[in-house]
């Protein structure tokens, strides 16, 4: 679409370096250990929490009602023209696989753009990556409670065009477990195979 941003920031680095450096510094003691290939510094605990957000019908769900099963979980939003259709459709595609395993997960994308995806909106853009993704907005102070709570980043880039603009974004995705929580993310180079088999085990495990 033209519109691929490729050079970020010295300073949205310097977060994104951050964010990689608390998640890979984990002491490596889990049940799952022979399962993860990241680590979560402080443990499990230090990533994910409550929230509440709106889901595609319109109605505020909260993480309860959403995560009853193991979910995909990734921050991105619908206007994104390259790294967010191909990150949702990469774990739509591990979900698929692990639904010929026996293996059912959730996968979910919440919006870290609220302004332009309203719940009709991300309604079309999930049924479009998977009949079972589930689509999150909610208000501005919703989605910065949800990213503080799964340490995610995004900055909304200066632009002089109030229908045009993107937003900078971390790009990991979460592995949730009902009862356990957060116990593994994935990165943008972890192939829908990858992602599969490191789900597969987790839950087999759990």
């Amino acid at each position: 679409m033209g519109r691929i941003i490729l050079i970020a920031s010295v300073g949205v680095a310097a977060v994104l370096l951050g964010t990689t450096a608390f998640l890979s510094m984990g002491s490596g003691e889990s049940k799952f250990e022979q399962c993860s290939v990241n680590k979560i510094a402080g443990g499990t605990s230090a990533i994910g929490g409550p929230f509440s957000l709106i889901d595609e019908t319109g109605t505020r769900v909260s993480d309860t009602e959403v995560l009853t099963k193991p979910s995909l979980i990734y921050f991105g939003y619908t206007f994104c023209p390259d790294v967010c259709p191909l990150d949702a459709s990469r774990n739509a595609e591990a979900v698929d696989i692990l639904d010929a395993e026996g293996v059912e997960t959730t996968p979910i994308f919440i919006s870290i753009d609220p302004a332009r995806d309203t719940p009709e909106v991300m309604a079309e853009y999930t049924d479009v990556m998977h009949e079972r993704m589930i689509g999150l907005t909610g208000t501005e102070e919703d989605v910065k409670a949800a990213s503080r709570a799964y340490k995610t980043y995004y900055s909304k880039n200066d632009s002089e065009d109030d229908e045009y603009y993107l937003v900078d974004h971390s790009t990991f995705t979460y592995l949730y477990l009902p009862e356990r929580g957060v116990v593994e993310y994935f990165k943008r180079d972890d192939t829908a195979e990858d992602m599969a088999e490191r789900v597969a085990c987790f839950v087999n495990n759990s």
